[in-house]
């Protein structure tokens, strides 16, 4: 990892940054003069890939392991990206787990699993993020399309990220007079690998029917839809859900 003083840039944290829309949405932060924490649950070789794409394109970045539902860990985290950076203007929540099961037929201790992380491990996050960002600064969380789509299958992920945007809206209240801004982004059917993850050819081409604009999502087209909440002609934008889903619903 190369070693970084503190810097005059805004700085981001990206949990989930490992992989798929987080990696995605890292790269995008730094790409946009950010300093970036890629926070990573466990699979160290794929944050140290992504850090190495970061550093190859001019970026400022280093890697930071912690399970998001564990307050210690993320406080830890935090304390990290202060002392090697100085301060955190930006916190974009990304990890998340999606069984997929009907309700009917799913297993207690994986409800009990996507809960810890998707709920818990947002209102961990967000604490930290309330108490330590500086003024201008944003946080991004990550709900989902599928709330109004309800598809079958996804009834524990939607629930647990109906919780989700309770918490965004509420927290960005809580934060008056802060000049910090809260927002969700829901992002409908994203070509990621946990998406596709078990899905057939034909299950992925009516999906992408769907939308008016004909086609999955990508992660850079989330990435965007973060980076603009995080960037300086996003401020007037708090306190909202941004559904992007190609028109989806």
């Amino acid at each position: 990892m190369t070693s970084h003083p503190r810097t005059d840039r805004r700085v981001a944290i990206v949990t989930g940054g490992s992989r798929g829309i987080g990696r995605e949405v890292a790269q995008r932060l730094a790409a946009d003069g950010l300093a970036v924490v890629v926070g990573y649950a466990g699979n160290e070789k794929a944050a140290q890939d992504a850090v190495r794409t970061i550093e190859e394109a001019g970026g400022t970045v280093f890697p930071a392991r912690a399970d998001v539902a564990d307050e210690t860990e993320v406080a830890a985290l935090f304390d990290l990206a202060e002392t090697t950076y100085g301060g955190i203007d930006v916190v974009v929540h990304a990890a998340g787990r999606m069984p997929l099961s009907p309700v009917v037929d799913l297993d207690l201790a994986d409800l009990d699993a996507v809960y810890r992380t998707n709920i818990r491990g947002t209102f961990v996050v967000d604490q930290q993020a309330a108490r330590r960002l500086r003024p201008g600064g944003t946080i991004v969380n990550f709900s989902t399309s599928i709330l109004g789509l309800a598809f079958p299958g996804y009834g524990a992920y939607a629930a647990s990220k109906g919780a989700v945007e309770a918490l965004t809206l509420i927290l960005a209240r809580e934060l008056r007079g802060r000049d910090v801004t809260v927002n969700a982004v829901a992002p409908g059917p994203t070509a990621t690998d946990l998406f596709l993850d078990g899905k057939d050819e034909e299950t992925v081409a009516r999906l992408a029917a769907q939308p008016p604009l004909e086609r999955l999502g990508t992660p850079r087209d989330i990435a965007s839809v973060v980076a603009f909440l995080a960037g300086p002609d996003g401020r007037w934008v708090n306190g909202q859900v941004l559904r992007a889903n190609g028109g989806i619903v």
